[in-house]
């Protein structure tokens, strides 16, 4: 059984399955999936901390499943923009997991990362699937993947 790291941007899949299926992500069905053909070895889901009870109770589900959840505090701007993202943060923890696993789990539509997963691809020569959903993923980010796993009915709850 081939080893794998996950890393999941949770606003970026809330929103879009939210957006394009009125539904939210199964967490618990991704991982059966996974891991019926790899072990998990790493396994991140990078949230923005807002404070409130419901997403409190949602981060120990993910936790429950076994995912470390990585918080981040939800910044409003006074201009009444907000700062939130863990673009930067995921990098590095792939980049460095990259070097650790057989293959590397993405689940974000983000084409901020396409740069990212090329990368890794070249420099590691390992496999880094995508998971997003498909009409909101970035064409670039689907393109570089080794593999890319529309979401669907069977990713949702």
């Amino acid at each position: 059984m081939t080893t794998a790291a996950i890393f999941v941007d949770v606003q970026n899949v809330y929103y879009t399955t939210r957006s394009a299926f009125k539904r939210n992500f199964d967490y618990n069905q991704f991982w059966a999936r996974v891991s019926q053909t790899h072990e998990i070895t790493v396994a991140n889901a990078y949230a923005i901390d807002r404070g409130d009870e419901k997403q409190r109770q949602f981060q120990n589900i993910l936790r429950a499943i076994g995912f470390d959840v990585k918080l981040k505090p939800f910044i409003q701007r006074a201009d009444g923009t907000a700062k939130g993202d863990w673009d930067v943060g995921i990098t590095i923890d792939m980049l460095f997991a990259a070097q650790q696993v057989d293959k590397l789990i993405l689940v974000s539509g983000d084409g901020d990362f396409a740069l990212l997963v090329d990368t890794i691809r070249q420099k590691y020569q390992i496999e880094v699937d995508v998971y997003g959903v498909e009409q909101l993923s970035a064409l670039a980010l689907t393109n570089s993947a080794s593999q890319y796993h529309p979401i669907d009915d069977s990713l949702l709850l």
